[in-house]
C-alpha cells in the first residue's frame, strides 16, 4: 500500500465566480487486481497492454486505486509531479524478493486483462484473497505457480549420453578402475 499526501491549494470556480480551498489530503493506494479490472471496466481496454495512457486515464487509474473513503474528486487535480512520480515508482516495484533466471524465453504476445489473471488464479488455485496484493506480487505467484507445474524438460540423446559417460567416468575414478 502506497501513502501519499496531496497537498492543499486555492482555486477558483468559474460558475460561481468564488474562490476555495482544499486541504491537504492523504490518500492510501493499492496496484492490485481490483483496481485493474474497475479501471478496465470503465475504459474497455487492457491496462497492461503497450499503449500510452491520457492523463485524463492515468488520473482515473489512480482514482481506481484509492482506498481511502470520501474523497473529494477536485483533490486529484492537485496531484503533484512528485505524487506522480511516488505513484509510478510504486506501481514499478516487483514487491518480492522472488526472481527468474529463464531469460531466454521470448516474451509472450498474449493480451493480459483482468479477467485472464482471474483465469489464471482459479486455474491455479489461487485464493480469491490475493486479488488484493499488489499485481506484480500476484503475477510473480502465478508465474512461480507455473513453472513449479511445468513437468521437467526431456533430455534429449546427446544429453544422456553425455550424462551416462559423466557418470561413469566418476565412478571409474572413484573406484580405481578402467572399465
Amino acid at each position: 500500500m502506497l501513502q501519499i499526501t496531496i497537498p492543499g491549494t486555492e482555486m477558483f470556480n468559474e460558475e460561481t465566480n468564488e474562490f476555495f480551498t482544499t486541504k491537504d489530503t492523504t490518500l492510501q493506494l493499492e496496484h492490485s487486481l481490483v483496481s485493474l479490472s474497475k479501471w478496465e471496466a470503465k475504459w474497455n481496454t487492457p491496462f497492461l497492454g503497450k499503449e500510452k495512457k491520457t492523463i485524463e486515464q492515468t488520473i482515473d487509474y489512480i482514482k481506481c486505486m484509492t482506498i481511502t473513503q470520501n474523497v473529494n474528486p477536485i483533490v486529484y487535480l492537485n496531484l503533484t509531479d512528485a505524487n506522480i512520480t511516488a505513484i509510478n515508482d510504486y506501481i514499478d516495484e516487483p514487491m518480492t524478493a522472488t526472481t527468474f533466471s529463464n531469460l531466454n524465453t521470448p516474451p509472450s504476445r498474449e493480451i493480459v486483462t483482468s479477467e485472464l489473471i482471474y483465469y489464471w488464479m482459479i486455474a491455479l488455485n489461487i485464493p480469491m484473497e490475493c486479488q488484493k496484493w499488489h499485481l506484480n506480487r500476484l503475477l510473480t505467484l502465478i508465474r512461480v505457480c507455473n513453472v513449479k507445474n511445468t513437468p521437467p524438460k526431456k533430455m534429449s540423446r546427446q544429453e544422456i549420453m553425455n550424462r551416462n559417460a559423466a557418470l561413469n567416468a566418476a565412478r571409474r575414478k572413484k573406484l580405481n578402475s578402467k572399465g
